[in-house]
């Protein structure tokens, strides 16, 4: 019942490409979930040469946060995993508690993989986590995105948020940390029933298909995207290390798979907290499927795309046609303070690699 190696690296499986040796951030509550998590993923990322990074973030909600925070810590450090303490300082609002400290919290935890280079953020949510949530949403009237959950992989500015326990169950978690005889704190805000999780939580939320079923099918989606990429998106010299889209690789993924791929990208280039429009992404996905070089040069008119400049080129080696993906003002990702790093899911085998991957 509990999770092994095999099964964890099954897993992390369908979020490749990784580096050569990876590097990842795991935000660690020191609950079991996130305990498993870390644990689990020390050991997938050592095995391929690279290390992980625990992440513990002390609200400052409760007087014995940061001792627990301290204890996290050194039980991380005790399974030789680095582990840093971020702090949430200043006021707390008084009214809508939860969600700010929610926003906190993502807040240092990106700001930290920024400093320290690293593309992937994992976080602990599960099976349990996953109904919870779509039950929430299904009380409030939500729509099919509402009800299709948290979706397994999300690209962000400076790093893409990994969720690889969205299908385990829970108590597969708890197995884990005690055949390893892992003890782990348990957060009373966990069981507060003035949160509408706790209260869900507390009346035992069942997991039916007709809830996890819609968060599966989301979950397979962004999974099939990150996989599409791979082949799609590169970072090449040729280009002088822009973000290049081939053409005929990018028609052959379909409408939907191409807005997802592409609402992602400009996002991760342009640096924008939000997706492209609706109905300019898919203007755009058309333009990038059908449109053709013109002249000798090979160009085609530019266009942009949140914050983004698209200019069709045939690259001078191979002449395969390419959509060269820049910041509007002609920035490149690079590592300077407050530029967005390039998602992982969008490196290409066997391109040049920016300087911040092995």
């Amino acid at each position: 019942m509990r999770l092994t190696a095999e099964s964890f690296a099954a897993l992390m499986a369908p979020f490749a490409p990784f580096e050569s040796k990876p590097a990842l951030a795991v935000a660690v509550s020191g609950g079991r979930d996130s305990l498993a998590l870390a644990l689990l993923a020390h050991e997938w990322a050592v095995a391929r040469g690279g290390h992980v990074v625990a992440l513990i973030v002390d609200h400052g909600l409760r007087a014995e946060a940061g001792v627990e925070a301290a204890a996290t810590r050194d039980l991380l450090c005790g399974h030789g995993i680095a582990a840093d303490i971020l702090q949430w300082t200043g006021a707390k609002p008084t009214h809508g508690l939860q969600e700010a400290a929610r926003l906190a919290r993502y807040g240092l935890l990106f700001d930290a993989c920024r400093q320290r280079g690293i593309l992937h953020l994992l976080v602990a949510h599960h099976a349990d986590d996953q109904a919870e949530t779509v039950a929430m949403r299904a009380a409030r009237g939500s729509g099919p995105d509402g009800l299709a959950g948290m979706a397994a992989l999300v690209e962000r500015r400076h790093a893409r948020l990994l969720r690889p326990l969205l299908s385990v169950p829970r108590a597969r978690l708890t197995a884990t940390l005690e055949a390893r005889g892992v003890a782990w704190i348990d957060d009373p805000s966990n069981t507060d029933r003035r949160f509408e999780r706790a209260r869900l939580r507390a009346a035992g939320v069942a997991r039916q298909a007709d809830l996890v079923g819609p968060a599966r099918e989301r979950s397979t989606r962004e999974l099939r995207l990150a996989q599409a990429s791979v082949d799609t998106i590169e970072v090449d010299g040729e280009s002088g290390g822009d973000t290049a889209l081939d053409k005929s690789a990018f028609g052959r993924l379909g409408a939907g798979l191409g807005a997802g791929l592409l609402s992602r990208l400009v996002q991760a280039v342009g640096g924008r907290d939000h997706p492209p429009r609706r109905d300019r992404l898919h203007r755009a996905v058309e333009r990038l499927s059908g449109a053709v070089a013109r002249g000798k040069s090979g160009k085609s008119q530019d266009f942009t795309l949140s914050e983004c400049r698209l200019m069709l080129r045939q690259a001078p080696a191979s002449q395969r046609l390419r959509w060269i993906v820049r910041h509007e003002n002609g920035r490149r990702n690079d590592r300077k303070e407050g530029q967005p790093l390039v998602p992982a899911a969008f490196f290409a085998c066997g391109a040049l690699l920016p300087p911040h991957v092995d």
